[in-house]
């Protein structure tokens, strides 16, 4: 059972987590807290992949003190040996005496051996509330996504007037939305491994697709144009420099349109198809094995739908402008040939946040 105290921890130790979104890719997020009689003993966060998890960070900063104490963490502690040692070993030598979490661990190197050998060793392991374990869930929710189905957690991005257009029916609208809107979008690519765009959205806009706010200088970031028939410039912007570009193609990667994106080094991966267009499900599947955990689809309206279509869209992210633009030609958000009403994606758990003078409206599937 978790107590009142317990619970005030266990949100200090999910608030630390937090301080990893940007950088702990492909790792989950967790935080820690140390507690010896009422006093936080040491508190840590996992910063990035590759360096010490947030329950030795936190025990390391409680020195002695931990010995007889509460360690609250966010995600389950591992047993095993990865790029660091099991946290189960340090939880042991530090003589804490009860540990308390708010998730088991997905991964099946983890799942249940971390509690278990806790438990074995005769520490007391609590599982904490249903609303910190949604918490945490939430928290991780593309790393659990990434482990269990063995593809990127995708979100779908885009940018619309309240009457659902994304452009006027004649000439280009370069904005939409607000700085503040837009800023909050680009702080998304901060946090997403990878971002992708179809080929009318390069024709259209030759977008950078850069991350630009600085707020992670860790992660890998890749730029993905999907381009059935290869139908974009080797010179365009995304693929400058063209190290983290990919362009994704039906076309064979032999032909002569596929050698001009060899010749400048971009990264070219021809994949099987249907009708000209590539199957996201196999694209998705070789993205997961290249260690893409997650996957920002920025649009347009034909690449939104096929994500859909194949049922690939975890949670969307729409920015809404107040503003009626009109028009029958007007370009749709998602395009398509569209669902039926009683086959049409709905989300849950929808959220609506004011962003300066729009709304930013989210939602899973």
């Amino acid at each position: 059972m978790t107590s009142p105290i317990d619970l005030r921890w266990m949100d200090r130790a999910l608030d630390l987590a937090e301080r990893g979104r940007y950088t702990v890719s492909p790792n989950p997020m967790v935080g820690a807290v140390v507690l010896r009689s009422g006093r936080v003993a040491g508190e840590g966060f996992h910063e990035r992949a590759g360096r010490s998890h947030a329950e030795v960070r936190a025990l390391d900063r409680a020195g002695k003190r931990a010995r007889g104490g509460d360690l609250y963490v966010t995600l389950e502690p591992c047993a095993h040996f990865g790029r660091t040692p099991p946290c189960t070993d340090a939880i042991l030598s530090s003589g804490v005496r009860r540990v308390v979490f708010a998730a088991r661990d997905p991964n099946p190197l983890v799942a249940g051996k971390g509690v278990a050998a806790l438990r074995r060793a005769g520490v007391e392991v609590v599982e904490s509330d249903a609303a910190r374990r949604v918490r945490a869930y939430r928290q991780n929710e593309k790393f659990r996504l990434w482990i269990s189905k063995a593809r990127p957690f995708v979100l779908a991005k885009w940018a619309q007037t309240l009457d659902g257009k994304i452009a006027p029916a004649r000439g280009s609208s370069r904005w939409i939305t607000g700085e503040a809107a837009r800023e909050r979008a680009l702080l998304l690519r901060e946090e997403y491994d990878a971002v992708l765009v179809g080929a009318g959205t390069v024709l259209a806009d030759d977008p950078l697709l850069t991350r630009r706010l600085r707020r992670n200088r860790v992660t890998r970031h890749r730029r993905i144009v999907l381009d059935g028939r290869l139908r974009v410039s080797p010179s365009a912007r995304v693929f400058r420099p063209p190290e983290d570009a990919l362009l994704v193609t039906a076309r064979g990667g032999e032909s002569a349109a596929a050698r001009r994106f060899s010749a400048r080094g971009i990264p070219l991966w021809s994949l099987p198809a249907k009708s000209g267009r590539v199957r996201v499900p196999r694209l998705l599947s070789r993205l997961a094995r290249e260690g893409v955990t997650s996957l920002l689809v920025e649009g347009g309206g034909e690449t939104l739908w096929e994500f859909f279509r194949a049922g690939c869209v975890d949670r969307v992210a729409v920015f809404v402008a107040g503003r009626i633009l009109g028009g029958r030609r007007a370009a749709a958000a998602v395009a398509g040939s569209g669902f039926a009403l009683g086959a049409a994606a709905r989300l849950k758990d929808l959220e609506v946040e004011p962003v300066g003078a729009d709304f930013l409206v989210t939602g899973r599937l």
